[in-house]
Order: C-alpha cells, then sequence, then structure tokens
C-alpha cells in the first residue's frame, strides 16, 4: 500500500491529529445504534398464570397440582418478580423433569402463554366482571357475586368453553357450575381455591376457574420472537425528506467538513501539495475502497462468497464457529469484502458440492433453502416461526424424557423417536357377503352389462382421466344401508338409481333398516309396507323393478318429507294392483314380509349408528357426504382411489380373471366380520402417562399418595400377563398391550374377558392383563388373577378359558361345583387352592383405587386399555367380542405396532424379558405425538470439513437431533444461526450445521443486517423486578448506505411503529446525531380462513363477514376472495363471534358448517376464542337458502348492493367526524392512497391539499395504515379535523400464500393493484388512487364521473411528446411491443376503478391469479403496479383516459403542461433529480403547499403542548375506562 507522508515538521501533528479523529469516528459508532423493540396491545400478563397455562397444555393433572400447592403458600403479593419466577419453576419442577422445566424458562421468555391469560381477562370483562370491584368473583346460576353463593341445585349455567379450567372431580349435567374469576397467587383465589376444592370433591359443584388480574398497570408485555431487518436502499433517486428533526437541531453537517480518511486531512493535503493533487485522490480512493466495507464489489470477487463463508467459520475454533457462523450472517455487507480474501481449501469445496447433491436429490434441498430438521421433521425457516418450534420440542421432550426412563441407548432413543409412525392410515370394513343384502345388479351375469369386455388386465389399459372403465366385474360394490321411508335417504337411493340407469361400473345392494317389532306391518307402517313391496317386485318382476319403484314413491312427496304409507300403497296399487291382492303384499300374513331380523343383525354388525349409512367394498363413507350436494362426488372420487388399488393388485398378479372378485375384495386386512365404532374411533380417546415414579412393592397405604402417572407407572411394572402361542422361535416381543377393565363377578365382564382370552390363543402379537374393577372381589377374580400370576401361558389360558364360561362361572358361585372338581391340563390344582388363598382384597383394592383415580370409572364397568390409550367406559348395551379384540389387534398393528416392531428387531434385544413392557411404553409415547411432519432421514457423504458439529450438553440425559442445511450467508442464514444459538442453551441437543454453499454468485447475495430477537429465559433487574424485555440492538453499522427498517414477524402478526423520531424507510446514519430508536406494537392478531359454498366448492365471491366480541358484534369485517375463499380479520386475544354481515350477505347465505373454531358441537354461531400467538385459520361451508337459490351475491350495474349502513373496515374504523351513512358515502370523492417514508408522508399531505383546493364535494381518503409513520397517524386526525375530510385506515396483512416481495417499494407496488377487491366496502363503487407524489389541478368529481365505457378500471397512458426520453420508452420495443399490439402502455400515478365491475368480473382474482405465476421470475414486474394491469390487459381491459389527466415532465412535453389536470413528479432516468428539487422548480403551488403543511404541522403541535397539561389531569380516569 503507497502511503503518502506530509513534510518531517508535521508528523507528529497529523498522527495527534489521526488518533483524535480515529478515537471520534469510534465514539460516534458506539453512539449511533439502530434499537427496535416490540410490544404486544394488553397490559403485563402476571408469569405465574402464564407457568399455570404452560403446565395445563402439558397435562390439566399438573395445572390444578400447580394451583393447590401456590394456594397453600398463600399470598404472594409481597414477593418480587424474581422470586416468583423461582418458586414457579421449583413448582413447576414436582411435575415436569429438568428438560421440560428448560422449555418452560425458554417459553416464559417468549411469553407464549400470554395471549391466554389475557383472553381470560377478556372473558371477564364480556362477563361484567371488572364492575364487580373485588379481586374474586364467584359466577352462579348467571349471577355474579364477591362471595361464594348458596348453592341450590341445577341452576342455569354461564356460556362455558372446551378451554375452560374444569377440576377434575365426578359431577352431571345437573351439578351446579361456579366460574371462580381470580389470580393466582393472592390470598383471595386461595381461599376461594381451598373452598371449591372440598365442594367439588364432596360432588356438590363443577368447579370451573378462570383468570383474571385484577390490579391495572400500564406496562405492556414486551415480545421476542421475531426479526428486525435493516435492508441497503437503492440510492438511484433520492427519496429522503430534508426537512430537519427536532433532535437534529444542533446539528452543524450543513457546512463543509474536512474530508478525513483513515486520520489523513485531504482537504489540507491537497492545499499544501497542489501539485500532487490526482495522486492524493487517487490514494484517498485506495484508502476509502480498503476499509470502507460498502464499496461496491465486482463480479469476480462475489463468486465464491459463501465458500469462503464457510470456510471463515470452519477456521474459526470449534466452540466459536456457530457465533462466527450467526456474526457472518447478521452483518453480512460488512463482512462481504473481507471474506472475498479468503483462500477456500479443496476439501471443503469438494465435501459441500457432494453433500449438496445428496441433499437436492433425497431431501429436495437447495441452496437457497433454509432447512432445519428436528429430530428429521423438516421445517423451512423462512416460513417458520419459533412458537411452531417450540411446540414441537415440547411434544418431541414428552417423549424423549419417556424413553430416556427406559434406559435405552442415545442410539436406541433416536432410532425410535426419528420413527415415522402417521403415514398409514388403514379404513376398515365390513364383509357384505350376506343374505340381508337386496343385490340390484351384478355386472359380471347380468345382460345389460353383455358386450363389456371380461379381463382384470383391462383395467390397466390407459384411458382419460376421470373415466370410469367398463369392465364386466364386480369391482366397486355399493351398499346402502337406510330406511327407505326417511327423508334423508332419498338422495341417495336416487343417486344409486341414476348409476344403474346410466350403466356406471357400480354393484348395487340395498339393506333396509325398518321396525323389527312384529306388531308393524305393510298396512300400518310405511317401512315396512316399502320393504315387503320391494321384495315382491324383486320376486316377480327384476330388482331394478323394484328399485325403480321406491324412487316413484318419492316423486309422490316432497325431497324433505318422510314417505306416507297412502305414497306407498298407492303408487303400487297403480303399477302392479292388478297383478296380486293388495293384502297379500302388505298384510299380516304376508309371505314377503322376510329380512327385517337379518337386516338388523347385519347393521348392528356394521358397527355403524345413524343411517343413512353407504359401503363401497365394505368400507363405509363418512356420513357428512351423504347429502345431495357432495354424495355423487364422493363416489367417483372413492371409486377413482379403489382403482389405483385393484391396478396395483393386477400389476402384481395379486388379482386375476379366475378369481371370484366379491370374495376377493372380501378377504382384503381391512374387512373385518364386525366392526366396532368404539374402538375405530379411538384415535382422539386419552392417554395414560406412564412417566412416574415405580414403586418396589404393592401396598395400598403407599399406591394412594401416588399421582395418576405414578400409579399407572407402578401398576404396569406389577400386573402378569396372559401371552399366546410361546416358543424358541417366538420372540418375547408383544407389541399389542391389552389391559381389560373388568368386573369378573358380572357376567357382562367375564363375557369381555372370555373374548380376550380366546384371541390371545391365537395371537403372538397381543398379551392381555387384567385390571379388577369389582366392588366385591369373589372366586372368579381370585382364580384369575392366581391364574395370571403363578401358572404357565397355555395352563392359564386353559383354566381361564374354563372359569370364564359361563355355565362354569354360575355353577362355580352358586357352589353347585368346587373348582378343585375340575381338571385343567397343566394345572396341578391343590396347589393352585393354596396360590388363589394367598391373593388378599388388597390387591383388588389397589385395582379399584386405580380405576377410580387414572380412569375415573364408576364400579363394574367395563374398558379397555391399549398401550395406554383408554377406551371405554362401555355403556351397558354395548359388548366386546374376538372379533372385537382382533380388530383392536388389527387397528394397532396397522397404525403403528408394524414398524414399531420392525424397529424394536433392528435395534433392541427381543427375547429380554421387559421387552413387552418397553414396546407397550414406547408404542405409549410414540402413539400419542401430535400428528406432525414426516420424518426425514438426512444422509450426506462426509462431515469432516464443512459441518459445525456440537455434542449435547447433557450426555446422560436423551437428546434432540438438530440438524440445519443452510448457506451461511444466506437470508436463511441470517433467521436459522441465531435460533439455533438460543437452542444450544434450552435443549439437550446434537446439532450439526452443514454448509449448503451456493457454487458461484453473480450479484451480492445479501443486502441487509439482521437480527432475531429470541432469548434462552426470561431477566430480572437487581431489585428483583421484571427487566424491559429483549429488543433488537444494531451496532457498528456503516453510516454511509440509507437503510430500510422491516419487521419478520410470524405470519398472523399485525404491527405497527407507534414512537419514532426518524424515518425508518431512509435511516442514515451519517445524518444522525445518536441513537436511531423505535417501538412498535403488535396491533393486531389475523384471523384466516377459507370459506367455500356446500356443494358446489365454489367460493362465495363477495360475502361480507363481521368479527366482534359480546359487547361489540361488528368490531371487524372483510370480503370473501375468489383466490382459495380466503379470508382475513383482525384480532385481539378473547372470545370473538364470526357473523355473515347484514345485508345481503345474511339475506343470501347461511352458515353450515364450520372446522377449528370453538363454537359448540352443532352450534350455528361461529365462536373463535383467540389465544396463542401462532396462526389461527377457520374453514367455512356456507349455503343459499331455500328462496335465494338463484340470487347472485355481487349484483348487476346500478342495483342497490348493500342495505346495511355500516362502515366497513379491515381493522377498527377510525374516522374523523361522526361518519356518514352508506348511501352517501358514495356521493363524495373517495381517494385512496398509500406512502411510506418521511418525503412520501410529506408529499402525501400536499397531495391531499391539492385535491381540497380544487374540489367541493365532500372528499373521503382511504389510507393504507400498514406503514404510515407515528407522526403520520398523529398529523391525520387533525388535518381531517381542520379541514373538513374524512378519512378510514384500510390494513390488510400480504396473504401467506401470495409470493411475497422482499423490497419495500414494491410491496407497496402490490398494495397499489392487487387487493382492490376486497379493501373497500362492496358500497363503495368507485375510487380514485392518487399516488403521493401527484398535484390535483382539478376538481376530480370529473374523473369520477368519467364513461369507463364497460371497464373496469381507467388509467392514463404514458406521454409520447417528450421526443428526448426516446431511448427509454421500452413499451415500445421487444416484449412490450408484442404483447400490446397497438394498444397504450399505462401509468399508474392516478387512475380510478369502477369497483362494481371489477368485481363482477372477477378482476381482482384474475390479477392475483397472474402475478402469482409472474412473480416466480425475480427480472418479471419491474414495475408491479404498472406492468401487471398492463400485462392483463387482454383479460382485464383498460380504459385509456384523455392525456392531461397526467402530465409528467420526463415523459410529457413542456408545452402540454397548461392542460394538466394532475403532475405527476415522476423519476427522470436521465437527470435522477430529486423529488423535492423537481417538485419547487416544476409545480409553481408547490412551495406555497408545502409551506401551509409546515405550518399546520407547527400549529398541531402547539396546541398539544399547551393541552398537555389539562390532558395529563384526566388521564387516569380515561385510562382506567377504556381498559374496562
Amino acid at each position: 500500500m503507497t502511503r503518502f507522508l506530509p513534510p518531517t515538521p508535521c508528523l507528529g501533528l497529523v498522527v495527534l491529529l489521526i488518533l483524535s479523529i480515529s478515537s471520534t469516528v469510534e465514539a460516534q459508532k458506539k453512539r449511533k445504534p439502530i434499537i427496535t423493540a416490540l410490544n404486544a396491545k394488553w397490559n403485563q400478563t402476571p408469569l405465574i398464570l402464564e407457568a399455570a397455562e404452560y403446565l395445563n397444555s402439558e397435562s390439566t393433572d399438573f395445572f390444578w397440582t400447580f394451583v393447590s400447592t401456590i394456594s397453600k403458600i398463600g399470598d404472594l403479593s409481597a414477593k418480587t418478580d424474581e422470586e416468583k419466577y423461582e418458586l414457579v419453576l421449583e413448582m413447576a419442577g414436582k411435575s415436569l423433569n429438568p428438560s421440560q422445566i428448560d422449555l418452560l424458562k425458554f417459553s416464559l421468555s417468549l411469553r407464549t402463554e400470554s395471549p391466554k391469560v389475557e383472553m381470560h381477562s377478556h372473558l371477564a370483562i364480556d362477563r361484567g366482571v371488572a364492575g364487580m370491584k373485588c379481586p374474586t368473583v364467584f359466577d352462579y346460576g348467571e349471577k355474579l357475586s364477591c362471595a361464594l353463593p348458596t348453592l341450590a341445585g341445577s341452576a342455569s349455567k354461564s356460556v362455558g368453553y372446551d378451554i375452560d379450567h374444569v377440576y377434575p372431580s365426578v359431577y352431571t349435567d345437573d351439578t351446579p357450575e361456579v366460574i371462580v374469576y381470580g389470580e393466582i397467587g393472592t390470598k383471595d383465589l386461595s381461599e376461594a381455591h381451598t373452598k371449591m376444592v372440598e365442594l367439588a370433591t364432596g360432588g356438590k359443584v363443577k368447579y370451573v376457574l378462570r383468570h383474571f388480574v385484577s390490579r391495572v398497570t400500564d406496562e405492556k408485555v414486551r415480545l421476542s420472537g421475531y426479526g428486525v431487518e435493516l435492508q441497503i436502499k437503492s440510492t438511484e433517486y433520492k427519496a429522503q425528506d430534508d426537512t430537519k428533526l427536532d433532535s437534529e437541531d444542533n446539528d452543524d453537517s450543513g457546512e463543509e467538513s474536512e474530508e478525513e480518511v483513515e486520520g489523513f486531512l485531504f482537504n489540507t493535503l491537497k492545499t499544501l501539495h497542489p501539485d500532487k493533487v490526482d495522486k492524493l485522490a487517487e490514494m484517498k480512493q485506495h484508502l476509502l475502497d480498503l476499509n470502507n466495507d460498502m464499496a461496491p464489489m465486482k463480479v469476480w470477487q462475489l463468486q465464491d462468497l459463501s465458500m469462503q463463508a464457510a470456510q471463515r467459520i470452519m477456521a474459526s475454533p470449534d466452540d466459536e464457529r456457530l457465533k462466527v457462523m450467526s456474526d457472518l450472517a447478521s452483518n453480512f455487507p460488512s463482512h462481504a469484502r473481507s471474506l472475498s480474501k479468503t483462500t477456500v481449501s479443496k476439501d471443503l469445496k469438494k465435501e459441500v458440492k457432494k453433500n449438496s447433491d445428496i441433499f437436492y436429490s433425497s431431501l429436495n434441498v437447495q441452496p437457497n433453502d433454509a432447512a432445519l430438521f428436528i429430530n428429521g421433521q423438516y421445517f423451512d425457516m423462512d416460513f417458520t416461526d419459533i412458537f411452531t418450534i417450540l411446540d414441537t420440542l415440547r411434544s418431541e421432550e414428552r417423549v424423549l424424557g419417556g424413553l430416556g426412563s427406559l434406559g435405552l441407548t442415545a442410539k436406541q432413543t433416536q432410532s425410535l423417536l426419528t420413527l415415522d409412525l402417521g403415514s398409514k392410515q388403514q379404513t376398515y370394513g365390513v364383509d357384505v357377503r350376506d343374505t340381508a343384502v337386496h343385490w340390484i345388479n351384478d355386472i359380471e351375469k347380468d345382460k345389460l352389462y353383455k358386450g363389456w369386455p371380461g379381463s382384470v388386465q383391462e383395467l390397466l389399459r390407459p384411458t382419460f382421466p376421470g373415466m370410469l372403465r367398463s369392465i364386466k366385474k364386480n369391482f366397486f360394490n355399493i351398499v346402502v344401508m337406510c330406511d327407505p321411508a326417511k327423508a334423508v335417504s332419498k338422495p341417495v337411493l336416487k343417486l344409486v338409481e341414476s348409476f344403474y340407469v346410466h350403466r356406471a361400473p357400480t354393484r348395487i345392494g340395498l339393506v333396509f333398516s325398518v321396525d323389527t317389532n312384529l306388531d308393524k306391518i305393510g298396512e300400518n307402517d310405511p317401512g315396512v309396507a316399502i320393504a315387503n313391496a320391494f321384495n315382491y317386485i324383486s320376486t316377480n318382476k327384476e330388482p331394478y323393478d323394484a328399485l325403480a319403484f321406491i324412487t316413484d314413491v318419492y316423486s309422490k312427496g316432497e325431497d324433505g318429507e318422510d314417505v306416507s304409507l297412502s305414497d306407498v300403497r298407492d303408487t303400487f296399487m297403480d303399477s302392479y294392483g292388478a297383478d296380486v291382492k293388495m293384502e297379500d303384499v302388505f298384510g299380516e300374513d304376508s309371505e314377503y314380509d322376510v329380512g327385517r331380523s337379518l337386516s338388523e343383525d347385519f347393521i348392528i354388525r356394521s358397527g355403524l349408528g345413524s343411517l343413512p349409512q353407504v359401503l363401497m367394498n365394505g368400507v363405509p363413507f363418512e356420513q357428512k357426504y351423504l347429502t345431495s350436494e357432495d354424495f355423487e362426488e364422493q363416489l367417483l372420487t372413492t371409486i377413482m382411489k379403489e382403482t389405483q388399488v385393484l391396478q396395483r393388485a393386477v400389476y402384481k398378479n395379486q388379482l386375476t380373471d379366475s378369481m371370484d372378485m366379491l370374495d376377493y375384495l372380501m378377504q382384503r386386512e381391512n374387512i373385518m366380520p364386525r366392526l366396532n365404532q368404539r374402538i375405530l374411533a379411538s384415535a382422539n380417546t386419552p392417554m395414560i402417562a406412564f412417566a412416574g415414579e415405580q414403586l418396589a412393592g404393592l401396598s395400598l397405604d403407599s399406591f394412594s399418595t401416588l399421582d395418576k402417572r405414578s400409579m399407572a407407572s407402578t401398576l404396569a411394572r406389577h400386573l402378569p400377563y396372559l401371552v399366546g402361542k410361546e416358543g424358541s422361535k417366538i420372540s418375547k416381543l408383544r407389541m399389542v398391550t391389552v389391559w381389560i377393565v373388568v368386573d369378573l363377578e358380572s357376567a357382562s365382564g367375564r363375557a369381555v374377558a372370555k373374548a380376550a382370552v380366546a384371541h390371545v390363543k391365537s395371537t403372538n402379537q397381543m398379551r392381555i392383563g387384567v385390571v379388577h374393577n369389582s366392588p366385591n372381589p369373589g372366586m372368579i377374580s381370585k382364580a384369575a388373577e392366581a391364574a395370571l400370576r403363578n401358572l404357565g401361558s397355555s395352563a392359564a389360558v386353559s383354566l381361564l378359558s374354563k372359569i370364564l364360561k359361563e355355565d362354569t362361572a354360575n355353577k362355580l358361585i352358586e357352589g353347585k361345583k368346587k373348582l378343585s372338581d375340575y381338571d385343567i391340563p397343566g394345572v396341578e390344582m391343590n396347589e393352585f387352592m393354596k396360590q388363589m388363598e394367598e391373593i388378599d382384597d388388597e390387591l383388588f383394592n389397589i385395582h379399584r383405587t386405580f380405576v377410580e383415580n387414572v380412569l375415573a370409572f364408576d364400579a363394574s364397568k367395563i374398558g379397555v386399555i391399549t398401550n395406554g390409550k383408554v377406551i371405554g367406559p362401555l355403556d351397558d348395551t354395548e359388548d366386546l367380542t374376538n372379533n372385537d379384540f382382533d380388530l383392536l389387534e388389527k387397528l394397532t398393528m396397522s397404525q403403528y405396532g408394524e414398524k414399531l416392531v420392525q424397529a424394536f428387531h433392528n435395534h433392541l434385544d427381543v427375547n429380554s424379558p421387559e421387552i413387552s413392557d418397553q414396546a407397550m411404553l414406547v408404542a405409549g409415547l410414540l402413539s400419542s405425538r401430535p400428528a406432525g411432519k414426516p420424518r426425514q432421514d438426512i444422509s450426506f457423504k462426509s462431515d469432516q470439513h464443512s459441518v459445525i458439529t456440537m455434542e449435547p450438553r447433557f450426555a446422560d440425559r436423551p437428546a434432540f437431533d438438530v440438524v440445519a442445511v443452510v448457506d451461511p450467508i444466506s437470508r436463511g442464514a441470517q433467521k436459522i444461526s441465531p435460533v439455533l444459538l438460543v437452542l444450544q442453551q434450552v435443549i439437550n441437543a446434537k446439532i450439526r450445521v452443514f454448509m449448503n454453499c451456493v457454487d458461484k454468485h453473480s450479484e451480492m447475495p445479501n443486502k441487509s443486517f439482521f437480527k432475531q430477537v429470541l432469548e434462552p429465559s426470561i431477566s430480572f433487574n437487581e431489585d428483583g423486578s421484571l427487566a424491559a424485555g429483549p429488543k433488537a440492538a444494531f451496532h457498528n453499522i456503516p453510516e454511509q448506505p440509507i437503510l430500510t427498517l422491516n419487521m419478520h414477524t410470524p405470519d398472523n402478526w399485525l404491527v405497527e411503529p407507534v414512537k419514532s423520531v426518524y424515518d425508518l424507510d431512509n435511516i442514515k446514519l451519517e445524518n444522525i446525531d445518536g441513537a436511531v430508536t423505535s417501538e412498535w406494537d403488535l396491533g393486531s392478531l389475523l384471523l384466516e380462513g377459507h370459506c367455500f359454498e356446500s356443494g358446489s366448492g365454489n367460493p362465495p365471491r363477495g360475502l361480507q363477514l363481521t368479527l366482534g366480541t359480546k359487547n361489540h358484534p361488528d368490531f371487524t369485517d372483510t370480503i370473501v376472495m375468489a383466490n382459495l375463499g380466503y379470508l382475513q380479520l383482525k384480532a385481539a386475544p378473547g372470545a370473538w363471534y364470526l357473523n355473515l354481515r347484514e345485508g345481503r350477505s345474511s339475506e343470501i347465505y347461511d352458515i353450515v358448517s364450520q372446522e377449528n373454531t370453538d363454537s359448540k358441537t352443532g352450534s350455528k354461531d361461529v365462536t373463535v376464542l383467540m389465544n396463542s400467538f401462532q396462526s389461527r385459520i377457520v374453514k367455512l361451508k356456507v349455503a343459499k337458502k331455500a328462496d335465494k337459490k338463484n340470487e347472485e351475491l355481487l349484483p348487476r350495474d346500478g342495483s342497490d348492493e348493500d342495505s346495511g349502513n355500516g362502515w366497513f373496515s379491515s381493522i377498527t374504523n377510525q374516522f374523523a367526524g361522526s361518519g356518514s351513512a352508506d348511501e352517501q358515502e358514495d356521493q363524495g370523492l373517495n381517494i385512496f392512497c398509500v406512502a411510506t417514508g418521511h418525503l412520501y408522508e410529506r408529499l402525501l399531505k400536499i397531495m391531499m391539499l391539492s385535491v381540497m383546493k380544487t374540489t367541493k364535494t365532500p372528499v373521503k381518503f382511504w389510507i393504507l395504515k400498514n406503514f404510515l409513520s407515528p407522526s403520520l397517524k398523529d398529523f391525520i386526525p387533525e388535518y381531517a379535523k381542520r379541514y373538513g375530510f374524512e378519512y378510514e385506515y384500510v390494513h390488510y396483512k400480504w396473504p401467506r400464500w401470495l409470493n411475497q416481495q422482499t423490497e419495500r417499494q414494491r410491496t407497496i407496488w402490490g398494495y397499489k393493484i392487487l387487493f382492490l377487491d376486497v379493501l373497500f366496502p362492496l358500497s363503495l363503487k368507485k375510487i380514485i388512487f392518487v399516488d403521493t407524489d401527484q398535484i390535483v389541478r382539478t376538481d376530480l368529481i370529473e374523473l369520477r364521473d368519467l364513461d369507463l365505457g364497460g371497464a373496469p378500471y381507467g388509467y392514463t397512458p404514458f406521454c409520447d411528446s417528450n421526443e428526448d426520453m426516446e431511448g427509454f420508452r421500452f413499451w415500445k420495443q421487444g416484449y412490450w411491443r408484442n404483447h400490446l399490439a397497438g394498444r397504450k402502455y399505462h401509468i399508474s400515478a392516478i387512475y380510478v376503478v369502477d369497483l362494481v365491475k371489477f368485481r363482477q368480473i372477477a378482476a381482482g382474482d384474475r390479477l392475483r391469479g397472474q402475478y402469482q405465476a409472474l412473480s416466480q421470475d425475480p427480472n418479471s414486474l419491474s414495475n408491479l403496479d404498472q406492468d401487471l394491469p398492463n400485462n392483463m390487459i387482454h383479460q382485464v381491459p383498460i380504459k385509456s383516459l384523455p392525456q392531461e389527466w397526467l402530465w409528467c415532465e420526463t415523459w410529457c412535453s413542456k408545452e402540454s403542461l397548461k392542460d394538466a389536470k394532475s403532475i405527476d413528479l415522476c423519476n427522470n432516468p436521465l437527470t435522477k433529480e430529486p423529488k423535492l428539487s423537481a417538485a419547487r422548480r416544476i409545480v409553481v403551488e408547490w412551495t406555497d403547499y408545502d409551506e401551509e403543511m409546515q405550518r399546520l404541522g407547527q400549529e398541531i403541535a402547539k396546541d398539544r403542548l399547551e393541552n398537555v397539561g389539562s390532558t395529563s389531569a384526566s388521564d387516569d380516569i380515561t385510562k382506567s375506562k377504556d381498559e374496562l
């Protein structure tokens, strides 16, 4: 490096100058941090309540144990926050293991449970609890009181929710219910809880606890779990406001400063050495480039940056690598230049390339992806929030902790943990080869199908997609079970008849469920009459004629009415009256009255409840599809799926022409002799937790003191089992452990036990344990227990089979026979009698204690526990047969057993005596995991040179397997590396980070600084109070570039800045003294959803929905998009009610079904409890009312669209003044505008002023709120009040399914065009968009009233009159010239939209569809807001407005300025003149407007200062009112 030294006498001075300036520069860097914090809108929620909610989500038992323990301690109000926190961890430690405690700390740091606590507060406020003025409130009989009221039997109950905390006690629907509102840890609630537990335990009350914090605080909940990005902005055009801010008043940066670089004062040196100016300039540039991290880089320097970053990381010490990666990714623009000088080793390059190829082929992960794998589950970190990851960690830790307690090695634990058990879902069917089934046709034999080919090979012949193959085989056997006289059967039978008539390749069978009471005959019961008539016709005519007869009967009545007896008889008389006497068919002695009992038996065997039901090859349809709208579609879908299964069977030669088709179908493993819905529906039944303390011995005293988990764990250790086949070649592994809960002194209990024993004989997959639930155990119970404990397998089976026979049991109980009288093979009876006598009552009491406390079964009730899954208690009418145990085994093995058996054989000793106990616990743990993502096996070539590896913190605990595959300098790495740094402290994990580098870069890969706001645990101040909380703090950010601050929050968060002096869109530290701080609010949590019409499945375009609370039912509303039927609404923690908006929406439609809501089963009201930071997506189905079937929601032009008079708003409505009705709204001018950054907000004020100055019509501005600064939001209300216009903020979150833009400017462009159909109410007919940098010179009413000639919007074409710019007119060449085909290219600075037409032709949906397709290519839609409508000009026509509607100096001639109706300050690619300079030069009135706005700003600020005293005096009163 060449150095320039001044003459020697000055050297000391220069050195001093260098030192002083360097220290000044360093001090400035330190003094200019950028700090961002995000708060929730709601007040601080106590950590004790958040911890209680966390424990509740683990187990309700943990919650109530925690509440009771805290209540015993009493009042905690004197303790500091830190002391309460330590107490919480100590109390939680009684229920959670150390690893789970670490996750609890992380959860409290993230404040994940705060929305739940806040939701409870809202429920309390809605109920009026806050008005009671007491800390604990009782709600009984829908009346509130501050003391526990007298309980007088059953009374009316307040609204309850599934999320309510209900004390686990025995209660019925008639038990009095008391809801207690209070704060855990206060004296009042402790006393109330003690009283309530006493009453609940005695069965006198149903006790419900809801949180309510009566103390009011101004402190908000500080949030984390989001990212903050500082994006380097393009400076091609200056977009900064030149207004001086208050904090910059003393800045003297206006004066020319000395040019100092690296301590050299180049102005001074140039003065001293004028002959060396060129050399000095060269040296100065060299020094600048050498040390300026932000200097532009050449393409050759960029190429290997990813590999160079990987090399830098891997060259660091092992324990520093992740931190180095995090620093490189988070501050990449500052490191890029120094990274480019790093030499990359060949070994690293080779390993990265080979691993990258494997990741792409096996995982479909590319270098640009941000892939995180937790125990094999894949998370794309570009779209995954930390709350989702925490949920996964919690569910995985439950399993991990349980597996850890089994004494497995780390490798065994990991192999079991990563098993994917969720992929195979078997559907079971019932054998339809039964005489109860009346077959209408037989495709293989009937003449109707004579010409069809008869080989199964025809299935493999290609056909058009969706086409049904006509083959003479009974591939598809449909059996309809119904009561033919009921209205609900009509659509199904009509449809199967149409299938027959149209020769669909389906065989149709009918099973009629009619009254089996013999008093009911064809002369007094329409169902029996139809069955008799059907039997007569099918016997004497053809079976199809009998089906046609039924549909003829239906045609005589209304669709929604049951069949009348007279209709049946009349129809029969008309068709067959001449052939037979009516009495012979319908009379008491009719020979055609047959098959009633057979049908009833078949229906019972099918296990299906309410009718009608439809079976396809024995497998039942879901009943929700058996409607006239859905049945046909579902039937065809099922046939297509079944075709694929049969094609595979033919291809593998498992199905041939010689086989009987129905026999083949009924011999498949999923077809059972009997279906028991209790067993099949067991997926949602409760699980017993076994992860507790195990007692070495069994005694009632010690067993009774255990918690539920420990009771289950102890019983599991001591329970003896009955196994079936045993032998040296059969392993000891029994994957299905079944505990039968029975009273063997009852006949029903013995029947279940006998069925279980009979099944065990024939299987080597199941073992049986008996849990005695007998109030008075006798000889049978003792004999069974003694047999299980002392006899070998075959002897025990023989003895139990004998004594459980009803005849034998009765003789033994009655004393007619003695047990010793029987000769049981393999049993020495005298010895066995002694063993029986040793069984004492304490053992049975222990079993009863377990049944009462853990299962909550009454005495003598029957149930089954399969690997911890509880089925029961059974009703008195239910029974379990051998077939049911067969079904239970098949179901368990198909769901997860087969995979687990394979894993056990591969990784464990299957001949170990404890193997079946381990299998039971492992199966319980793994099958109870929530259905998560599929698990991937991470394969790679090697991990020696390019992989960061961190071993688990605790070698003695089970460890997570965490793998990240990421490019170290990508945007994904900015998010992944901070998460991994925190996870390293939170969980015990082996962490591996694979460098998946992009091979060659052609441009800067990342132009952002990034901070993830995330902490492993909560922090406190020295005095024990809660610290302010986490925030994003950027230090040592280069001062030259202009930065835009972007928030990266979970998809459903709507955040907005509430405090910020500086322009967050244009941060330039060079011009700022001190810190740039901003504070943001989580304004709303989004409720998203999808809405479709029942039947057609089409989205109801234009349907309006409202969301509100109990006290504010119309808080917010939205319009359903046609794209995916998408809807979004703004909410906050609390109970919300979703309804159709009053007006056309509610007049035409009803909501007919809902998913993922909190409504009670069968309720038509849609209730949603917002209680989480995570996304909430609901699904709605709507249907047109019977008398509105032909009405359209979106009316034709000119018709009245909305009779309602409420304002539509995408958030809480905000206006100036009192507002107006919908009819008046459209009479004025409606102007839509968007702005971001202080410069454009300054221009926005001036644009609004120019609109107001040029019209006398009432004006309403619709301002996009998403990007407004706090200062503008403070300014607009006063502006509106003083100038007499109305305004409303519209706020819409970019939908997650629509391709996101990364640059702020492009996002703004998207909002200008993509959401016009959903941003505004249906009552608004026309809206005019005006760019912020416009000056309007004419009354816009003229544009509003302009005839658009049937087009949905009107734009002004680009001017052609300025010939100097001809080379820049891109639309006159290449793609645009061909695409436009002579049409003009239009500018988007001002346009008018006919919203009625826009919605009618689905313009918004078309634009979004085209945008989604084109935006996948980053090089398309370079001017999104203009290119998109111009690209769609053939599908969505544009009305070309007269040229004078938009004048722009860049494209228009100076002569045409005099005619301009609006002037746009568009950028000039030749001069790149800044906006403000162009405005002052071009628009004569602009400076006056600007000064007028400056004066208004000063007046508003002055008024605020004067009002500050009076406002603060009344602050306390208003605040408390608002909060209540």
